[in-house]
């Protein structure tokens, strides 16, 4: 999933503060798990820029409303005539969502109301954590299914390097060394022969390799 951190409201209300009627646009995927900028989120966001808005004395319409997924066409028609009728749109969505609106909507004006932060997973409630940069050349397979290019603080893709201590990174006593995670899974699955092997330098123009990256499936193509 997609984590990430709602934007301050000083900054937000900076954005929008302009437009007379204005919709703060929520995305009930991977922001609504981490409590950011699901419909949820979005209703209380506009409530708080209302408040906002009367204290200091500024004339501006705040409504919110909502989808399933801000990266997707065909959940939008509910909403298009909600768009339409406002100024600005605030999108709680990451900023894929944000973009994605930004090219769908040309003649609006689209604004993030978050920050997106990372691709994690759920450790327990509340609790978020990085696992997976998108590097697009997977290494968990010889990895034991532990990253080292989001786990590891320098990302070292033979390791671990000498500055771990009882299974702890040097950065902080409270992170776990990912290489020491490693060997560990390892070991557990009888596979340390894996762990032997060199693992060859990164590719890492795959990241930017001409321009945003895509992937095509032609056989599902409309």
């Amino acid at each position: 999933m997609i984590v990430g951190t709602q934007k301050p409201m000083e900054e937000i209300w900076e954005m929008i503060k302009s437009y007379k009627k204005v919709l703060v646009f929520g995305c009930n995927t991977c922001v609504a798990v981490c409590h950011q900028g699901g419909n949820k989120e979005a209703e209380i966001m506009a409530s708080m820029l209302n408040m906002h808005a009367a204290q200091e004395g500024v004339e501006i319409e705040i409504q919110h409303s909502g989808i399933e997924r801000q990266c997707e066409h065909e959940f939008f028609e509910p909403a298009e005539d909600t768009i339409a009728g406002v100024d600005a749109v605030l999108s709680t969505a990451c900023g894929i969502g944000v973009q994605f609106m930004a090219e769908k909507y040309a003649n609006t004006p689209l604004f993030p109301g978050l920050d997106t932060c990372f691709l994690g997973a759920v450790d327990e409630h509340g609790v978020f954590s990085e696992k997976c940069q998108a590097c697009g050349k997977c290494v968990l397979g010889e990895t034991g299914g532990i990253c080292p290019v989001s786990r590891c603080a320098k990302r070292i893709l033979n390791g671990p390097c000498g500055g771990s201590t009882n299974g702890k990174c040097e950065l902080s006593k409270d992170l776990d060394c990912a290489w020491q995670l490693i060997i560990e899974r390892l070991t557990a699955l009888g596979r340390m022969d894996d762990y032997e092997k060199l693992a060859e330098l990164k590719d890492w123009s795959f990241d930017r390799a001409g321009g945003p990256r895509k992937f095509i499936r032609e056989d599902i193509q409309v």
